[in-house]
């Protein structure tokens, strides 16, 4: 009887414990995702492209036009849907981003698919969709 109480004891353990795993993730999900946004809203697509996966930011670095016509336009509005699992370190969000082009002042809205994975090495949630397309959309 002891040897099974010692058992479930420690099961109940190993459960509370990866439990607490998986909210400290989740936990790191959103405190990324709200600092993406703010980022984006706050400081511009240079601040969020270090939210990036890193190899998709070594394989594919903004160039000088990419910069400059990020650098045209300015967030009004971020919205999302908020985060769904596709798998145990998957998201996926949809995001409706108003956009104000700075030399004109007129304003357009994109929406932007994102996907987000957790690295356990890292600890950390990268943003696997790169940047939005800022193309007006029609």
């Amino acid at each position: 009887m002891r040897r099974y109480a010692a058992v479930l004891a420690f099961t109940l353990l190993l459960a509370g414990c990866a439990t607490l795993g998986d909210q400290s993730k989740d936990k790191l999900r959103d405190q990324t995702l709200d600092d993406y946004a703010a980022a984006l809203r706050w400081g511009g697509f240079a601040n969020a492209y270090q939210f990036v996966d890193p190899k998709l930011r070594n394989a594919n670095p903004l160039d000088a036009a990419a910069r400059q016509r990020y650098d045209s336009v300015a967030v009004a509005q971020y919205d999302t849907d908020g985060p769904r699992a596709v798998d145990q370190n998957t998201v996926q969000q949809t995001a409706q981003i108003s956009l104000i082009n700075k030399a004109s002042q007129s304003a357009y809205d994109i929406v932007d698919h994102q996907t987000w994975h957790w690295d356990p090495a890292a600890k950390h949630w990268w943003l696997e969709s790169g940047l939005p397309d800022i193309t007006p959309q029609h």
